[in-house]
């Protein structure tokens, strides 16, 4: 099956095959979910049959909208594909771009619309195998000083988001870091 993504070329937005945008490492957008239970982040680790960056830990949920998809209802499709979560109440953090070198010579240019939401302490999980091996709750703290400690377990644009844009995406909830 062949997925399209939006893209710029030549400044304008255009569908482009996912992996065409990765070889080419096109702009494209994108969203990220940050699903949060106090002061602790779900994190996922990667299916090892995913094309770019398998085994690696990541950001609750990612991916690229469909053509003409809204961001929001990216970000909420996505989390019941991936983890099987419904219901949560998504919060638009922030619109936040990153180029980063994923391996296998594709290349991440990123347009991220980043979604946060509240979970309930009995939060579900249904894990989708073909996309995540596992999942983990972490203080932020804990994940910045894990990523410093084991930087290659870890997503390029988990690294990022922590790096650089944490303050947007989490607010107050960063301090401690």
């Amino acid at each position: 099956m062949t997925v399209m993504i939006p893209a710029w070329i030549d400044g304008e937005l255009q569908p482009v095959e996912k992996l065409d945008a990765h070889v080419r490492g096109l702009r494209h957008k994108a969203i990220s979910v940050f699903v949060m239970r106090g002061d602790q982040v779900l994190i996922q680790q990667r299916a090892m049959g995913k094309y770019h960056t398998p085994g690696l830990w990541a950001n609750t949920c990612c991916t690229h909208p469909d053509w003409n998809e809204p961001a929001q209802t990216c970000a909420t499709r996505r989390l019941s594909e991936e983890l099987g979560i419904t219901g949560l109440t998504l919060t638009h953090r922030d619109r936040l771009e990153y180029r980063a070198d994923v391996g296998g010579g594709l290349i991440e240019h990123e347009v991220v619309e980043v979604f946060t939401a509240d979970a309930p302490a009995d939060l579900t999980l249904r894990l989708n195998p073909q996309e995540v091996m596992a999942t983990r709750w972490v203080t932020l703290h804990d994940l910045h000083a894990d990523i410093a400690r084991t930087p290659d377990l870890y997503t390029p644009w988990l690294k990022i988001y922590l790096a650089d844009y944490a303050d947007a995406i989490f607010g107050h909830a960063d301090a401690a870091s």
